[in-house]
């Protein structure tokens, strides 16, 4: 083939392309939804789940973990463990744990004076952990 018969072939080929192309890219757009379609494909997501509020994406949704016990099961134990004392009421386990240091300070051998004294001493020689850096 020469360079004529190659230039002949490459335009038409471009030519039936591009006829075609509008045909093809016409098919993919959507027509214009109605406001009402558009609300009922909304409550369906809402529905389906599809829609997260929020901060979160759909990608993010993972399934609920499925409990291996019934909860009859859970309830039970939970009876057992009451009647055993081992539950505590809510906001004792705050207390006891705040117990603890107050029982361990009770009976103190140190004066108030003595111990601002320790903590001055202390500072100066940067021996004080910073706050929030305990633990």
């Amino acid at each position: 083939m020469n360079l004529a018969t190659r230039l002949f072939a490459f335009t038409v080929i471009a030519a039936a392309a591009a006829a075609t192309a509008p045909a093809a890219f016409a098919q993919t757009v959507d027509t214009p939804r109605t406001r009402a379609e558009v609300k009922a494909e909304t409550l369906a997501a809402m529905k389906a789940g599809e829609i997260v509020f929020g901060e979160g994406t759909p990608a993010e949704q993972r399934p609920a973990a499925a409990s291996i016990k019934t909860r009859e099961q859970r309830k039970a134990e939970t009876m057992v463990a009451r009647t055993k004392g081992e539950l505590l009421p809510g906001g004792i386990a705050t207390y006891r744990s705040s117990l603890s240091q107050q029982t361990a300070t009770a009976k103190s051998t140190k004066t108030r004076a003595e111990r601002k004294a320790e903590t001055l001493e202390a500072a100066k020689a940067h021996k004080l952990i910073p706050a929030g850096e305990a633990g």
